[in-house]
């Protein structure tokens, strides 16, 4: 979503990189420049004004810092500023002293609030909650239906009946207490802020519920009118909270900047694809990260987390560290990455990732074909991909449907990126101040995972404490060399 905005970005630092210190109109020009790349994203024009005026205002007490170059003290700034301007902090939803916790979603039509309904309920069952979906949307013909599909996908239970949403939220209460679920989220029928008999039955709903929570389902693709929209609910029911829904899309990303500010309800939850997985809690430094280009390696770290087991990250770190990592172990850990979500999303949240290498369109099919070449090698060519000679490489590229040009490229790039993880794996299985340390088979040293979490976080806190140190950390390697088994991630 944010990809137009970040490339701007980019272009207003490019700019500044060679100047020694900035100038009153090298700020202005810059002030300018965001204004511009602001407005192109659709942010609300009460909101660029604040913001530019802040940034311009602590450019302008910028002191000469020997750790810093101007221009990465103005990015620094700049991500401070976008950081405020999302929210500053995390929020979590409000827990009920007494079972259940209600979450109520209210929304627009089309806003995906059943679908979301479904990702809330597999989000929250992942944190151990118990969760019952209401069906309450009994305007929208099979929306019920749909509900219960989505809640037999995460094993859920719905309930849903009668003709009256009122009557629905009521009982709700006693079939939560009936199964013992302690979360309770209601899907309420879309509707138009203005269309006032809806906005009542909705009142109603939510002065039945009593919701903990109640979170306002927003399509990214909307635009400012966002703004507008939330307005009006937090007027009608106050809100606690936005879901932020196709930030995967091509919107200008002018609703998530200017909800917060606006109306004063902290984004919450995005919706970040199709899939019900596709679902993350908001974070406001890391989402600054993202916009200026800095990656977000503690969101990449927690998607980790869902796809590896701390026994198969532990596993696939000693085979890098030791230089035993064949390519079966390869395929293995490719196939889990991809259970991370897509390959160009979390290569966008790698820090010092070349613009180049972020505007990557990495389809299934580049995946199959890696697949195919692999599986078409015996056993113990996928372990030792050095035996593959001549011969056997005219044998796999017919086995695979490929050329033996792309099998040569495949096992050039294995080997380069083999060599590049075996020294980062070799020192972060012995990284100093990385806690306590036990012994793993063979008398190796295991990583500890919380120093391993807190080296993590030192990293991207040193991104925005200097914007530049990364810079060029991949270099100028091909693309396929960047779909390596990532390193082996903590578990909470």
């Amino acid at each position: 979503m944010f990809d137009s905005l970040s490339s701007r970005f980019e272009g207003i630092f490019d700019k500044l990189k060679s100047s020694a210190r900035i100038t009153d109109s090298e700020i202005e020009e810059v002030s300018g420049d965001i204004r511009r790349a602001l407005i192109d994203a659709d942010v609300n024009i009460i909101v660029i004004n604040e913001f530019v005026d802040h940034i311009a205002s602590a450019c302008k007490g910028i002191t000469p810092s020997p750790a810093l170059t101007s221009s990465q003290q103005i990015i620094k700034i700049v991500n401070d500023e976008l950081t405020r301007l999302l929210g500053s902090e995390a929020v979590k939803l409000n827990v009920s002293s007494k079972p259940p916790t209600v979450i109520l979603l209210a929304g627009l039509q089309g806003s995906g609030k059943t679908t979301h309904a479904g990702k809330l309920a597999k989000h929250l069952t992942s944190q151990g909650k118990n969760v019952l979906l209401v069906g309450a949307d009994l305007a929208r013909p099979a929306a019920v239906e749909q509900l219960r599909v989505l809640g037999a996908q995460i094993d859920v239970p719905v309930y849903s009946e009668g003709s009256n949403p009122v009557k629905v939220v009521k009982k709700a209460f006693d079939e939560a207490a009936r199964l013992n679920r302690d979360t309770m989220i209601v899907d309420t029928a879309g509707r138009l802020q203005i269309d006032s008999d809806l906005m009542n039955e909705l009142e109603k709903i939510a002065k039945v519920a009593q919701p903990d929570n109640t979170l306002l389902v927003v399509d990214a693709m909307t635009g400012q009118e966002a703004v507008n929209v939330a307005q009006t609910f937090n007027e009608r029911i106050p809100l606690t909270g936005v879901i932020l829904t196709k930030i995967d899309g091509d919107a200008r990303g002018g609703a998530a900047l200017s909800v917060r500010s606006v109306t004063g309800a902290p984004i919450m939850f995005v919706g970040t694809g199709e899939r019900l997985e596709d679902f993350e809690d908001f974070y406001p430094d890391r989402m600054a990260s993202r916009i200026l280009g800095m990656g977000d390696v503690l969101t990449l770290i927690e998607k980790a987390e869902t796809a590896f087991t701390e026994e198969q990250a532990m596993d696939a770190g000693r085979k890098l560290a030791s230089g035993d990592f064949g390519l079966q172990d390869f395929l293995d850990q490719l196939k889990m990455v991809q259970n991370m979500g897509p390959l160009g999303g979390l290569m966008k949240m790698m820090p010092g990732m070349p613009k180049e290498m972020k505007d990557v369109d990495i389809d299934d099919g580049q995946i199959a074909q890696v697949e195919a070449i692999i599986l078409s090698m015996t056993r113990q060519e996928r372990d030792d991909p050095s035996l593959v000679s001549g011969s056997r490489r005219a044998r796999i590229a017919s086995g695979s449907g490929t050329t033996t040009t792309q099998v040569n490229q495949l096992l050039k790039q294995f080997s380069q990126m083999r060599s590049m993880m075996k020294g980062m794996m070799g020192d972060a299985m012995g990284m100093p101040g990385s806690g306590k340390k036990g012994k793993g088979k063979k008398g190796k040293k295991k990583p500890s995972k919380t120093g391993m979490m807190r080296n993590a976080m030192a990293m991207q806190k040193e991104m925005k404490k200097n914007p530049g140190a990364f810079e060029g950390l991949m270099g100028d390697n091909d693309m396929s060399s960047f779909l390596p088994p990532p390193p082996q991630f903590p578990k909470k």
